[in-house]
């Protein structure tokens, strides 16, 4: 079987222009898949092109930073910043208080529940869960939420480690390469975690366009479609081209699947087209 590739766009529901953009895309037949943000301004928005599109896969992009929670703010205490009422702003403040202790995976737990459960009423079939801000990166995040899939019976994560050709290539800030290098060293716990390694639930063999965050442009789509590897690995991301309001857009991250040990014949021209596979339908990791 070859080489598959996913692509996926996170932040569904944030802006009126990014849902637009989002359909549009999976109209032509570019994109796969998408989180929704139970958080967004335009969740009504999202989940209504929803249901226009069903071949559209739709996933729970759990948002712990920077925004307003769905749970009461008393019952998450630990995920809220100074006013006691929304997220912390940053991603680093989120970072160093997760990695002091401060924060409860219990609160973890019960707000991605949260956020998963409005999606489901709102009618979503949620095919996989991803974070806002990639923020399963780290353990203590990856594990409440790996239990909330198994509550909601969903049967897939985003594995949201880049690879290392990926990184190689050089692109984006450098501070930022930096950083998602470093942060590798934690694949092998994610990897690690019982639901994955006896595939439980099912995840891909990482991320590309990470890296590239607010860098990946028309100009660099075709560095990235002539370096991959003979392999199969390809890069192919959409930006939010109907949301010109939003400074630094972050790229669609384009999540990879293979199994083992198998290559392509060939390459893969961009624009990739994946609807020879129905949406929400992840290949299990094998240990």
């Amino acid at each position: 079987m070859p080489a598959r590739l996913i692509i996926n766009a996170d932040d569904f529901g944030l802006t009126h222009g990014v849902n637009r953009a989002i359909a549009e895309l999976h109209q032509a037949k570019a994109l796969t898949s998408a989180t929704l943000m139970a958080t967004g301004a335009a969740f009504d928005d999202a989940v209504a092109l929803a249901h226009a599109n069903p071949t559209l896969g739709v996933g729970c992009h759990v948002t712990l930073t920077d925004g307003t929670p769905v749970s009461p703010p008393q019952s998450i205490p630990t995920l809220l910043g100074a006013d006691g009422k929304t997220f912390r702003p940053s991603l680093g403040d989120f970072v160093q208080m997760l990695l002091r202790g401060k924060i409860r995976e219990d609160d973890i737990e019960r707000e991605a529940l949260a956020q998963v459960e409005k999606l489901q009423r709102a009618g979503i079939h949620v095919t996989h869960l991803d974070t806002h801000k990639h923020t399963h990166l780290f353990p203590a995040v990856t594990r409440p939420l790996l239990r909330v899939a198994k509550r909601c019976s969903i049967g897939a994560i985003r594995n949201p480690f880049e690879r290392p050709w990926s990184l190689a290539l050089g692109h984006g800030n450098r501070l930022r390469r930096l950083q998602v290098k470093l942060l590798g060293n934690l694949q092998h716990k994610f990897e690690s975690q019982m639901q994955i390694r006896d595939a439980h639930v099912a995840t891909t063999d990482g991320t590309i366009g990470i890296s590239a965050t607010g860098h990946l442009d028309a100009l660099r789509r075709p560095w990235y479609r002539n370096r991959r590897p003979v392999a199969g690995w390809s890069s192919p991301v959409a930006r939010r081209a109907h949301n010109p309001k939003v400074t630094g857009s972050n790229p669609v991250p384009a999540t990879t699947s293979r199994p083992r040990k198998r290559k392509l014949s060939g390459p893969v021209d961009f624009p990739v087209r994946l609807c020879d596979r129905p949406p929400g339908i992840w290949r299990a990791r094998r240990a």
